[in-house]
């Protein structure tokens, strides 16, 4: 067998093993897997940068170890929140005209996947990189996006709640 059919063979593998994959997550566990590896770089390069400025701890590697299983509990709630809401609309016996799937799930790793993008270009920075300033503004307004767009909706004014006018 020469090198291209090598190759061939190789690809052939590696595209089947990503649709299996695919089939067996879908687009939520391929994000799962991106923000893990942004979790990764993220204390892999704030580790770098802070042993570049000599400002590394053992005490500052457990906060950081601490801060990321926070995270991870985080996404797990959402997780759950998503396999509540599933059970209880499946449950209720209601016919919805769309499938519910996973909602508040990737809302959360879209905004912890563009925190950990921030701070990895934050700490690449540190360690002498140009960063373009656009791409940590982007960043950041994306994040700001989700966050505005998430924000519970006000209550009712409680002042004008119950007054009926009479004409």
């Amino acid at each position: 067998m020469n090198a291209p059919e090598k190759a061939k063979e190789i690809k052939a593998a590696i595209t089947g093993l990503l649709a299996l994959l695919t089939a067996l997550w879908g687009w939520v566990g391929w994000a799962v897997l991106i923000w893990i590896g942004c979790v990764v770089l993220d204390y892999l390069s704030g580790s770098a940068a802070a042993k570049a400025h000599s400002e590394w701890t053992s005490a500052q590697a457990r906060a950081g170890l601490w801060h990321k299983l926070g995270e991870i509990f985080a996404v797990l709630v959402a997780a759950l929140c998503d396999i509540a809401l599933t059970v209880l609309v499946n449950g209720s016996g209601v016919e919805l005209p769309i499938d519910i799937g996973p909602l508040v799930t990737p809302v959360v790793l879209l905004w912890y996947i563009l925190t950990e993008l921030g701070s990895i270009a934050e700490n690449a920075g540190k360690l002498g990189a140009p960063v373009p300033a656009w791409l940590k503004s982007s960043l950041k307004k994306a994040k700001d996006d989700i966050d505005e767009k998430q924000e519970p909706a006000k209550p009712p004014d409680t002042e004008t709640q119950g007054k009926h006018e009479i004409d």
